[in-house]
């Protein structure tokens, strides 16, 4: 009978899910990662600052990237990788943003990588964040870390 064990797993060095949920989960097989963002272990939001008037610039390609390296880093954890993804979903507040998206989404993924699914929302748990993703790694057992 095959092993469908699950663990759940919140990481230090990672911003702090702002709820109670982990930032990874084992089922079986699969690994399941929470909704990202930019966000940084201190809370600030990489791609976004601010003027000395408040004014904020917000860069869809620095939160672009900073999203899909933290699923990296959330995945290693487990001891998979990008490589391991089958599946993302993304969420992007604004769909003028999608074409620096894509552009570094596809710096990561060819067209042989993860299955993906890309919507607009009205908005994401804090006014700078422009993009939220989260995905579903497929890491057996058998080359996963002993716990």
């Amino acid at each position: 009978m095959k092993n469908t064990s699950t663990q759940a797993r919140t990481l230090s060095g990672k911003a702090k899910p702002r709820g109670s949920f982990p930032h990874i989960k084992r089922a079986g097989d699969f690994l399941y990662v929470s909704g990202t963002s930019s966000r940084r272990a201190d809370n600030t939001i990489a791609g976004a600052s601010a003027d000395a008037m408040g004014t904020a610039t917000l860069d869809i390609r620095a939160q672009t990237r900073a999203v899909i390296e933290n699923i990296r880093d959330i995945l290693a954890s487990e001891g998979a990788g990008l490589e391991h993804l089958v599946e993302i979903s993304a969420f992007l507040v604004s769909m003028n943003d999608f074409g620096g998206y894509n552009e570094v989404y596809a710096e990561f993924f060819s067209e042989d990588g993860p299955t993906r699914t890309t919507v607009a929302v009205h908005q994401l748990p804090h006014p700078h964040l422009l993009i939220e993703m989260k995905a579903v790694a497929y890491f057996p057992l058998a080359g996963a870390p002993a716990a």
